[in-house]
């Protein structure tokens, strides 16, 4: 049974510059544990030790290792869906296939280039609400994409749209986390096929955006 996140919360956030320069260091050196030695190898000693800050500074911010992994997952969130928005924006796409790739491709270019983003990207194995305690990972993560895709793909914004986003996620990490254990970079066979499933799926499911 995976272990809800009640003990990992965060303690408190930053409000003063060097408290926030801190705050990103440790997340930082969060991300470059969990890219180097995995997981298992994960500790607020570590962590603190590459951060090159005192562990108090850690427990100022973060009650244990479940904190920081929770910090961590929404600071990927919050990347990946400024860099959907920002292509959104400029490519303004005119159907589902165009939102498809956007997020699709982005995913796949932060699991690429973002350090430790292969390990937590929304969330760690067994870590099923590292982002809201209330909700799984992909639940809180579709209700995001829910609010970004109405905002800027003209799509109803509805309960049907929210089940859709979320049957996608499901799908999409499946297909996904095959690609990359396929091949370390993301096999592009199957990041196609992950493109091909979602696009007729949510096509069918939410069809055309609305326009004007």
């Amino acid at each position: 049974m995976n272990r809800e996140r009640t003990a990992g919360a965060q303690r408190r956030r930053p409000v003063q510059r060097r408290s926030v320069e801190r705050f990103e260091r440790l997340l930082d050196a969060c991300a470059e544990v969990l890219e180097d030695a995995g997981l298992v190898a994960l500790t607020t000693k570590e962590v603190a030790r590459r951060a090159g800050v005192p562990i108090g500074t850690l427990y100022q911010f973060f009650s244990d290792k479940e904190g920081l992994l929770g910090a961590l997952a929404a600071r990927n969130l919050e990347l990946f869906l400024g860099r959907v928005a920002a292509r959104l924006e400029r490519e303004r796409p005119g159907d589902v296939r165009g939102a498809v790739d956007a997020a699709v491709e982005e995913f796949v270019a932060m699991r690429r280039t973002v350090t430790g983003f292969g390990v937590v990207d929304f969330g760690a194995a067994g870590q099923d609400h590292a982002l809201d305690p209330a909700l799984d990972n992909n639940t809180a993560v579709a209700g995001r994409l829910r609010e970004l895709l109405a905002d800027l793909v003209g799509v109803p914004d509805d309960q049907e749209l929210e089940i859709a986003l979320r049957v996608a996620l499901e799908c999409a990490d499946g297909v996904l986390n095959l690609a990359f254990r396929t091949d370390p970079r993301g096999d592009p066979q199957l990041i196609a096929e992950c493109k091909r499933v979602l696009t007729s799926y949510l096509s069918d499911r939410i069809g055309a955006p609305r326009t004007g």
